[in-house]
């Protein structure tokens, strides 16, 4: 998001929250101790992509511009579909998406990349994915993937229903119509929530993982701000948001093994801190096998790894400087730390920071 678009207030606050996180850093340890490298950049990077990204990259570019005035970042925040399209068509310079490239789009011609490179996906972003609803005096919900998977898939349509007042007994659910909301846009968000449903709720969620919502139930809205705001309009609904963007709804417990967890940063962190590198990528892609079925105390398997997708190499070399740059500082310490309070993300772990900061420095 440039900060000359968005708004005084907004960039100062973003601005704000950099230079406080900086003036902080000496208070406590940050899981990411990764430094940017002290270069005065110039130049124009655009990006288009992932709405849950949103937030977290309004606070990366204003602490990048700040220290690289020559320097201006646009990030637009159409989705991570739209991302991946217009990074591939040479639109965008980079993509945020909260799902890696597939295999038919490594196949395609990266319009920005140099002959015969192509993208590679560098996570940058672990946020937990919440289960948001607006129901008038239910405030604790509990519910468990197969629930879940019923809700979002028309088979469970009342709130009142057996298969959620056995987990939620002393709540006063009403004989109301459940309005689910989902994407109406191709997303990451999906693509993560669909994954977690097709491997703990199989019997129930039938269709496959997708980062186009499925079953045609509910309301669609695009947008992370879209469903949240569909949300807080419909009484008696529910929606899968990055947490970033929940606030004002309630979020539902998760059932992970025997025990219901609270929606937590840190539990989404040590699910993506103990999975492993996707297999078959190229050598400095670094997407990630999320392990869904993680249920050790405290996990919230309901996560998204976020990326930024960048070219191996480069036609234009000073788009690639500005890109490793840019990445550099993303993954830097202060700026996850204040993405964190920013966004409710979880910070990079260091030894992922690590990989990332040294498949970056590959970029050409």
């Amino acid at each position: 998001m440039n900060l000359k678009r968005i708004g005084a207030p907004v960039a100062l606050l973003a601005a704000a929250a950099i230079s406080l996180t900086a003036c902080a850093s000496n208070e406590g340890s940050t899981p990411s101790t990764t430094t940017a490298k002290a270069t005065n950049y110039s130049g124009t990077l655009n990006g288009i992509g992932s709405s849950a990204q949103g937030a977290a990259q309004t606070v990366w570019a204003a602490g990048f511009q700040q220290a690289n005035p020559k320097a201006t970042i646009n990030y637009d925040p159409q989705g991570s579909g739209a991302g991946r399209k217009s990074f591939i068509s040479g639109a965008a310079d980079f993509a945020g998406s909260d799902a890696a490239l597939k295999p038919e789009e490594l196949s395609s011609t990266f319009a920005g990349c140099a002959a015969n490179s192509k993208g590679i996906d560098l996570p940058v972003y672990i946020s937990p994915i919440a289960i948001a609803y607006n129901v008038d005096g239910v405030k604790d919900l509990k519910l468990d993937a197969a629930t879940i998977a019923g809700i979002f898939s028309g088979k469970i349509t009342t709130w009142d229903d057996a298969k959620i007042k056995d987990q939620n007994k002393d709540a006063t659910l009403p004989s109301a119509p459940i309005t689910v909301v989902h994407r109406s846009d191709d997303s990451g968000t999906t693509q993560n929530f669909t994954e977690y449903l097709a491997a703990n709720a199989a019997d129930v969620w039938t269709a496959p993982a997708s980062q186009t919502f499925p079953f045609q139930v509910g309301d669609a809205a695009k947008g992370t701000s879209g469903v949240a705001d569909a949300t807080k309009n419909a009484k008696n609904s529910i929606t899968y948001i990055d947490e970033s963007g929940s606030a004002g709804l309630s979020i539902a417990q998760l059932k992970v093994g025997d025990n219901y967890e609270k929606i937590s940063a840190d539990g989404a962190a040590a699910v993506v801190a103990a999975s492993p590198i996707a297999d078959g990528r190229e050598a400095n892609d670094l997407a990630i096998q999320i392990d869904r079925k993680d249920t050790s105390k405290g996990a919230w398997p309901l996560v998204l790894v976020s990326y930024i997708i960048a070219c191996q190499e480069y036609k234009d070399s000073t788009k690639a400087d500005l890109v490793k740059g840019y990445v550099d500082y993303v993954i830097s310490g202060d700026a996850q730390k204040a993405a964190a309070e920013q966004a409710g993300s979880a910070p990079l772990a260091s030894d992922l920071a690590d990989k990332v900061s040294k498949a970056a420095a590959s970029i050409k």
